[in-house]
């Protein structure tokens, strides 16, 4: 009988001892079979996240980022163990015990899915297999990634310690509202850095790995808060805090920037505008788009964000004049439905979803704001952003629209989305009313910067950038007109010209496939010999072409390349006159050279580009300072810094152009327009019809440049020159921009020798001559002037021409207009189609 029990027994064991070897060797064979085709995990020892890259000003002040996925990495050293703790409590409390893996979790979850058949099947991965299944596998709920996640959990145990573990999966999680990792999560919900988080905040965060989307702060409060209280209560019974703090911080409401708690992060950033936009250009070519938008490159810019406001403000202040000036109605094209507008909430809602200008501040912010009712002598609207008061009623007066050839009935309908800003006192700003405000059609760029370093300070591409991110200070190609005559001009000095040479200003006729082309000066006159100077000056066209014949399309066309104003210049004599499309970038960028002397000057929006590390890899300034570690440098004397830069052309003919171009200045075409403290030289250009209007100018330190016109060219109308549209814009920034850049007389390079001659003639005069006819121009030392001599390009000149007398006006007509504003006019020349060239 025993025997027969014992034997019943070892049966028993036996079959027990093979079942349980059998599973065994099942489960090994399972974990060998999948473990042979696995992801290497060593890499995750050199994990680089995707991080955001961020652009900084001059001052270190965070002006804009970029990134694909929003993380700030954070080495777990950085990460206080406050934060640690939460995420430990809320997915994985034996972290710091298990070896990659919970089997009683397990064990736990096999069981409900069992009992549930399947219905309930729950997680129970530890925060190593977290790491291997958002780094190296795929999301699924499948028995074959469960496997494979818990056999790299085991191996990534023995290769990173658990704090390297932690910081892969606190910076790579996804917590919800685009945020990344802790770092940026504490960003986006609290605006707050790591170690300013309370355990309740720390909590907070902790909810969100599950499922961010079932726990959002506002439509998912109270089951957020529900979360929330459950890890707090974890980290009292893990130890991480005290009985007295988990009843004071479960006692915390549930506070959020999504709720309106506190300020996001966004509202510390200036909007997104050109220049920023322009950079992200830039360098995604340069880097690559996935370096820049995922590398954590941090991007020191040359912008001077006041310089940059100023720029702004002065080209819109001008597209608004010019706009308003045309009497015309347009709007933003957006309206509301009808069923909205008798609700406020309804209606602010609706408003806030439409997509306007929100970034213009010009004489005040502009508000989106909706038509609400329409009367004979005003007008109520419905404000973004701002409640009604008695002090500021939203509504527009009939007087407001006097600009307007129709009434309010007429021209605007309920629904209709405006803009409008604060009519305000000039001294006290007391409030006088609500006034319409509306997007110009027009549009244009500026751009300014140093004529030393290339450093550009201000960038704007055009009115306003959320209303169109073309950029047409860098994208838009346009026609130069006249500001592409220095070229033409400087080709000559460096060819043996002089500014006292004398070239005839009189008709030509040349003969193209297009038929015959008569191009003429803008005043409809001919001038006869006259020097250079006064040729470059009054903007002469008939002077151009002929100067350009006599010197060389060839000569005039590797000029403009060598500059940069374009790639492969086409040899016509019409691109002479700035027929030939280029960018404002590279107009300002040349005019840098005139400047600065004749040295190659390359135009850079960044000073310096750091990788995620800190080590540079770009820096632009790459001038050598030769004694900068030197300790015995002289007290007050400054260390030597060697430049390498090329130069362009010669020191003198850069000096003789800038004089020609400062009586640009001081009696030509922009005379009337440009008035500074320091000298100040530049041109203007208008093309035909003044499609495009010009002004590029600089003083010692800074050069700056203006282009205004449709995006699709057309006529401006009368009284639409460089001069009178961009050179207001120029004067408004360059009066600010002096205040902090300075100026001074231009440098006179060695190898100057002054003569005085007769600006209208080019006659030598005494040294004891004066006037105002008489002007000092600077002749190559060595060189034997020779005066008198006259070019006139190949072309004959009649002898019956009715010519300008030496001295006679050659400025356009100030008129009143009907509104009783001044304006300035002239007798338009039409020489054919938009690509005959510059006029004026």
């Amino acid at each position: 009988m025993l025997r027969a029990i014992l034997s019943f027994f070892g049966t028993i064991f036996s079959l027990l001892t093979l079942g349980i070897t059998l599973i065994l060797l099942s489960i090994g064979a399972v974990f060998y079979i999948y473990g042979e085709d696995l992801p290497s995990h060593e890499s995750l020892a050199n994990y680089t996240p995707p991080t955001i890259s961020r652009i900084y000003s001059g001052e270190g002040r965070i002006i804009d980022e970029f990134s694909k996925e929003r993380r700030l990495f954070t080495p777990a050293e950085e990460i206080p163990p406050l934060v640690k703790h939460a995420f430990i409590s809320a997915e994985d409390k034996n972290f710091y015990t298990h070896q990659g893996y919970d089997a009683r979790g397990i064990a736990a979850a096999f069981v409900e899915a069992v009992r549930t058949r399947g219905q309930t099947v729950r997680g129970a991965s530890t925060i190593t297999q977290q790491v291997m299944k958002n780094f190296l596998l795929s999301g699924d709920r499948r028995l074959e990634r469960k496997i494979k996640e818990i056999i790299l959990a085991t191996r990534i145990e023995d290769t990173l310690d658990k704090e390297e573990i932690l910081e892969l999966y606190l910076n790579e999680i996804f917590l919800g509202q685009n945020s990344y990792g802790v770092a940026a999560a504490a960003q986006t919900y609290f605006n707050k850095p790591l170690r300013e988080l309370a355990p309740h905040e720390a909590a907070f965060l902790a909810t969100m790995p599950k499922a961010p989307s079932d726990y959002h702060p506002v439509r998912q409060k109270d089951r957020l808060q529900a979360r929330r209280d459950f890890v707090l209560e974890e980290m009292m019974e893990n130890g991480y805090l005290t009985r007295e703090q988990y009843e004071y911080e479960v006692a915390q409401p549930v506070r959020s920037v999504q709720n309106g708690d506190f300020e996001p992060f966004s509202a510390e950033l200036p909007p997104r505008d050109y220049f920023t936009d322009e950079i992200r250009r830039q360098l995604t070519r340069d880097f690559g788009e996935g370096e820049f938008f995922t590398g954590g490159l941090s991007v020191r810019a040359t912008i001077d964000p006041e310089m940059q406001k100023l720029a702004a403000q002065s080209l819109q202040q001008e597209l608004e004049r010019y706009d308003r000036n045309r009497g015309q109605w347009r709007g933003t094209g957006k309206t509301l439905p009808a069923e909205v507008l008798g609700d406020e909430a309804a209606w602010r809602e609706a408003l806030a979803a439409v997509e306007v200008s929100r970034d213009v501040d010009l004489g005040g912010k502009w508000h989106p704001a909706v038509v609400l009712e329409i009367g004979d002598q005003q007008m109520r609207v419905g404000i973004e952003g701002v409640q009604e008061s008695e002090a500021e009623p939203h509504v527009i007066p009939r007087k407001d629209i006097a600009w307007l050839p129709k009434n309010f009935r007429e021209t605007f309908e309920s629904g209709d989305v405006v803009h409008v800003r604060r009519m305000t006192e000039d001294g006290s700003g007391a409030f006088i009313r609500w006034t319409l405000r509306q997007v110009p059609e027009v549009q244009g760029g500026f751009m300014a910067m140093d004529v030393h370093t290339g450093r550009v300070i201000a960038m704007q591409g055009g009115f306003s950038y959320q209303h169109s991110v073309f950029n047409r200070a860098t994208q838009a190609q346009r026609q130069p007109g006249s500001s592409f005559k220095p070229f033409v001009y400087a080709a000559a000095l460096d060819s043996g010209y002089t500014p006292a040479t004398i070239v005839v200003d009189a008709p030509i006729e040349i003969n193209t496939p297009q038929g015959l082309w008569r191009p003429r000066n803008s005043s409809n006159r001919f001038y006869g010999p006259t020097p250079l100077r006064t040729g470059i000056e009054q903007s002469r066209n008939l002077m151009t072409i002929r100067l350009a014949q006599e010197v060389g399309m060839d000569i005039v066309a590797d000029y403009a390349e060598r500059f940069g104003v374009y790639d492969n210049m086409s040899r016509f004599l019409a691109n002479s006159l700035g027929s030939e499309e280029t960018t404002l970038y590279k107009m300002v960028a040349a005019y840098a050279m005139f400047a600065n002397g004749g040295e190659r000057v390359e135009p850079t929006l960044v000073d310096r580009v750091q990788d995620r590390y800190g080590k540079t890899v770009y820096r632009h300034d790459q001038r050598d300072c030769t004694e900068c570690a030197d300790p015995n440098i002289a007290e007050g004397r400054a260390p030597r810094i060697v430049s390498h830069r090329e130069r362009v052309m010669d020191a003198v003919t850069a000096y003789q152009l800038t004089s020609m171009m400062k009586g640009v200045v001081d009696r030509g075409t922009a005379a009337s327009n440009i008035n500074l403290p320091v000298p100040i030289a530049g041109k203007t250009g208008t093309t035909n019809e003044a499609r495009d209007v010009w002004f590029v100018g600089f003083s010692s330190n800074i050069v700056a440049g203006c282009y205004i016109g449709f995006d699709q060219p057309r006529p401006m109308g009368r009284g639409a020159y460089g001069g009178t549209m961009c050179g207001p814009v120029f004067q408004r920034f360059m009066a600010k921009a002096i205040e902090s850049y300075g100026g001074g007389q231009f440098e006179v390079p060695a190898g100057c020798e002054f003569i005085k001659i007769d600006r209208h003639t080019g006659a030598r005069l005494s040294s004891d001559a004066s006037g105002s006819h008489v002007v000092a121009e600077c002749f190559r030392e060595g060189e034997d002037p020779v005066f008198g001599i006259m070019f006139d390009g190949g072309f004959a000149m009649g002898d019956d021409l009715d010519l300008f007398s030496a001295g006679e006006s050659e400025q356009v007509r100030q008129i009143t207009t009907s509104t009783g504003k001044k304006a300035q006019v002239g007798d338009k020349a039409t020489f054919g189609s938009i690509s005959s060239g510059g006029l004026y």
